[in-house]
């Protein structure tokens, strides 16, 4: 850990327990946590507080009208929503928020997931009408980031962008050159294959849109209050209106890959029609709506799999390998559901 990171962790972990602490009382608490500490959010909890410092290049105004929203009584029961934060001393590099302590998935085990509530929650969303102009869903912007961190960590080059139908010389932009990593090459292919929105572009092709999370997997769900209160979705840092199929993409893309069970994929699926959620038809055939998101949301999870090889020195594992091998099937794939909306 740097010394700036050293600090920021410090200054939430001050702040979390100013808060949470009763004042004029002898102080028992336990030394801060560091729940996560990536460079676009330093989560820290103290007591039932939790400190989140966002990206140094946040779009402050942005963030303001996310943050707003999950405090709008429009979104009760739906979003976690914030508490008050005390206005700094002085201008900070990186803005922060607080929020209560939730009670997040039991990753061990994974029998008790949280598929029909997630879904449901996901629905209810998807059918709010956004209460004030919001800024567009993150979802295509976040997954081009990724593509971009991957090709920083394997120095791959840029020019490296057919749709996959090519060989590897072809590929690599260079006739004369093997490429650097095949693995990387496909999920180029794939992420090339993808129409400019799902790239982040050019604007999702949808009217209007719906209000959407940008960002969903189980980690974005808690309890709260913790640790026996309804689930409610956190994170929304890349919320806001967008194409709603994109919130169904990951679970879409776990189940296509092998990675989520057929009974949870139908769960999931079953309960968000239920809910009347608008991303994929009552009935029928889903994919249709699903192809693009789930193709987007597996190059990314594949992008940030190989980017995290790389640093860490270390060859892809079984989960990591089955989200690059499906970047090289869908690269191969006829290119007609990827040619519009997903909606």
């Amino acid at each position: 850990m740097t010394t700036t990171q050293t600090s920021v962790v410090h200054d939430l972990g001050t702040l979390a327990h100013r808060l949470s602490h009763p004042a004029r009382t002898p102080c028992v608490c336990e030394p801060p946590q560091v729940l996560a500490d990536r460079p676009d959010g330093t989560v820290v909890r103290s007591g039932a507080i939790v400190a989140k410092a966002h990206a140094a290049d946040t779009d402050r105004e942005a963030l303001a009208a996310r943050i707003a929203l999950a405090a709008a009584p429009q979104l009760a029961g739906i979003l976690l929503p914030p508490l008050p934060a005390p206005a700094p001393a002085a201008p900070t590099a990186r803005p922060v928020t607080l929020w209560p302590l939730g009670a997040p998935v039991d990753h061990t085990d994974p029998g008790a997931a949280p598929w029909a509530e997630a879904a449901d929650l996901l629905a209810r969303l998807h059918r709010t009408k956004p209460p004030f102009p919001l800024p567009p869903m993150r979802g295509p912007a976040k997954a081009a980031r990724a593509v971009a961190r991957m090709r920083a960590a394997l120095r791959v080059d840029a020019t490296a962008v057919s749709c996959g139908t090519g060989d590897a010389a072809t590929l690599s932009g260079d006739a004369a050159a093997p490429p650097r990593d095949p693995a990387a090459l496909s999920v180029l292919a794939g992420w090339r294959a993808l129409p400019a929105w799902a790239r982040g572009e050019v604007p999702a092709p949808v009217r209007g849109g719906s209000l959407c999370h940008g960002d969903l997997h189980l980690g974005q769900l808690v309890r709260h209050p913790a640790p026996d209160g309804p689930w409610l979705l956190i994170d929304v840092d890349d919320a806001g209106m967008g194409e709603p199929a994109w919130d169904l993409g990951r679970p879409a893309a776990w189940y296509a890959a092998g990675l989520l069970a057929t009974e949870d994929w139908s769960t999931f699926l079953d309960a968000y029609r239920s809910a009347g959620g608008p991303a994929v038809p009552a009935d029928g055939d889903p994919w249709p709506a699903l192809d693009v998101p789930a193709r987007a949301l597996t190059v990314q999870t594949a992008a940030v799999a190989l980017a995290k090889c790389a640093a860490e020195q270390r060859d892809p594992d079984e989960h990591e390998q089955l989200m690059i091998e499906s970047c090289a099937r869908i690269a191969t794939l006829p290119p007609e559901l990827a040619t519009g909306p997903a909606s």
